[in-house]
């Protein structure tokens, strides 16, 4: 397999990877993600194009200055007409799940692989996901027992462990859920022949 590198330092990802079989290093692109956000607002993107510039953006910076197939992911979470950004502290992060309870926002997971430079494919999923109402005695009880590794996901929660206790529905795909939806990637990277079909 051709060198393939993930333009990112998530754990995630990363793992997602990992399971599939996929040989990868990871390189984290170092970009301005609100700059970035605010710029695409700025010029009408809707919450899926943003996602998607966001992941062009961090694929081709690492693809600059590194040969081989590069992917970029990023995830963005629309809460009504936000875009919200991942929180910066626990007590943030419980503002934000008092704000989501009983209401259902969308998860939008872009993917772009780039090539020598050039952006070669970008792909978008999206997921539905209804968090349940939520009593403040949960609330304080799932922070305490989460912590910090909840800030690393851009709705607090991180559905492989206790974040599944948050939903009433989920509508999607699991892996765009984690933030990379595995079988478009799959396909085309079986198209491109990276690997076998």
């Amino acid at each position: 397999m051709t060198d393939f590198i993930l333009a990112s330092a998530s754990a995630s990802r990363s793992a997602l990877l990992t399971g599939a079989g996929l040989l990868h290093r990871c390189i984290p692109a170092h970009l301005d993600e609100d700059a970035l956000k605010d710029e695409c607002l700025l010029r009408g993107h809707s919450p899926k194009s943003v996602a998607v510039k966001l992941a062009e953006a961090k694929s081709l910076s690492i693809a600059k200055d590194h040969s081989g197939l590069v992917l970029g992911g990023d995830q963005v979470l629309q809460l009504e007409q936000d875009l919200i950004s991942k929180s910066t502290s626990v007590h943030d992060a419980g503002l934000l799940l008092r704000r989501m309870s009983g209401k259902t926002h969308y998860l939008h997971s872009a993917m772009a692989l780039s090539e020598n430079g050039h952006l070669i494919w970008t792909h978008v999923e999206t997921a539905e996901m209804t968090v349940r109402t939520l009593t403040e005695s949960f609330i304080d009880s799932y922070l305490k027992e989460a912590g910090d590794r909840i800030l690393s996901s851009v709705g607090c929660y991180q559905l492989e462990n206790t974040g599944i206790h948050l939903f009433e529905a989920i509508r999607g795909d699991y892996f765009t859920v984690l933030g990379l939806p595995m079988l478009p990637l799959l396909a085309q990277l079986r198209h491109l022949k990276v690997l076998a079909s």
